[in-house]
């Protein structure tokens, strides 16, 4: 699926994390990509992330998933709603959502959140922290936006559900299939089904927080280091009160941390594997049997197209001496040789034809074999 009529250039400058914007119908055409018995199907199985959500008068409840087959008959006439995390993972047309999206860098998207209602079925009004568009891909959802909010945001006393008390609209349309509302990370909104069978694709991004930054580097870093990496003052001397800590010891102790914290390069790294860790570390995506190099070497020469497992998460990072670190997946390779090339085209194509020819490379040879053996690549006509 394509845009027709949209420009994010103009978008990225005008509405990007600023303000909400609807965008009626911009595809060339709208199919709606996975139909809703898939969607409950998904939310039955064991390691795929679910919560269903009902309503009792005002009260909104929620139970965590996987759900059992019998649970949807048990629901009856009431509005309820579906929501089931990372649907690209698993559905290859819900994945393809993501790709007109690409004008914001990949390490930047998290998943496609698929979510399924009834007349009046929705998640009350919340705000998220991150940035989102949310498709309509069938039935009808009306959607109103209201101000920006923050920690001191009052919210209703609820176990699992962070609702807005005092939910004031600012904006409310209707939403019909292929249109698209952006949000902004911290604005109010509150959807609600307009009649049955209503499903909303939400493409999330991600936004690390400054503490988690800070937390993950830091053990990161602590990690790496020697017992014997100590603090140290060889040139001590008496002080006229022993119950002080100096000037000096806080200067020491300052830029022992400072310079373990401080090296760019290092924290670069870092950040391509953090970023590029799997959303569920616990999924297990390697094929039943190694690949082998002969067979790498021999559809590569065919040219058999290799796709990337949607689960995967791709990245690459320029060094200053023009070589590349690719990340996938939590794991770094460097020192590729003639595999740098073809590093850049698996983060820029989703599905890529190789060269044949590198068939021959060595280097391109054993990086694809990696990614194929640890689940995030393989060809397309390989199970």
């Amino acid at each position: 699926m394509k845009f027709a009529d949209f420009d994010p250039a103009l978008f990225l400058r005008d509405y990007w994390q600023k303000r909400p914007l609807l965008i009626r119908s911009p595809w060339n055409e709208w199919r709606n990509p996975l139909e809703p018995d898939e969607l409950a199907g998904l939310a039955c199985e064991e390691g795929v992330e679910s919560r269903l959500i009902t309503r009792d008068g005002d009260r909104l409840a929620m139970e965590n998933g996987p759900l059992a087959e019998e649970r949807f008959g048990e629901l009856g006439s009431g509005p309820w709603t579906l929501l089931v995390q990372a649907v690209d993972h698993h559905a290859p047309d819900v994945a393809a959502l993501i790709e007109p999206f690409r004008f914001v860098p990949d390490w930047r998207i998290d998943d496609v959140m698929v979510s399924y209602a009834t007349d009046g079925g929705g998640v009350g009004p919340h705000f998220d922290q991150y940035d989102v568009f949310l498709v309509q891909g069938l039935g009808k959802r009306r959607w109103r936006v209201g101000p920006r909010c923050d920690s001191a945001t009052p919210l209703l006393p609820h176990e699992d559900l962070r609702l807005i008390a005092d939910f004031e609209a600012t904006g409310d349309w209707l939403l019909e299939p292929g249109d698209i509302l952006y949000v902004p990370p911290c604005f109010a909104h509150d959807g609600v089904a307009v009649g049955d069978g209503c499903m909303t694709y939400s493409i999330g991004f991600r936004a690390p927080s400054r503490a988690e930054l800070i937390q993950n580097w830091c053990e990161h870093q602590a990690d790496g280091m020697m017992e014997e990496d100590r603090y140290a003052d060889p040139d001590l001397t008496i002080q006229a009160n022993p119950g002080e800590i100096a000037a000096p010891a806080i200067d020491r102790l300052h830029a022992m941390v400072m310079e373990a914290l401080s090296d760019r390069d290092a924290f670069a790294r870092w950040f391509g594997l953090f970023t590029s860790a799997p959303k569920y570390a616990e999924a297990d995506w390697r094929p039943e049997e190694p690949i082998g190099t002969r067979q790498v070497c021999a559809l590569l020469a065919q040219g058999v197209p290799l796709s990337r497992n949607p689960a995967s998460r791709f990245s690459f990072i320029r060094r200053q001496e023009g070589t590349v670190l690719l990340f996938v997946d939590g794991h770094c390779f460097e020192n590729m040789g003639d595999a740098a090339l073809l590093a850049e085209r698996l983060c820029a194509e989703r599905t890529m034809v190789a060269d044949p020819r590198l068939a021959e490379s060595a280097p391109v040879v054993a990086l694809i074999e990696t990614l194929i053996d640890q689940g995030s690549l393989a060809f397309e006509d390989e199970d």
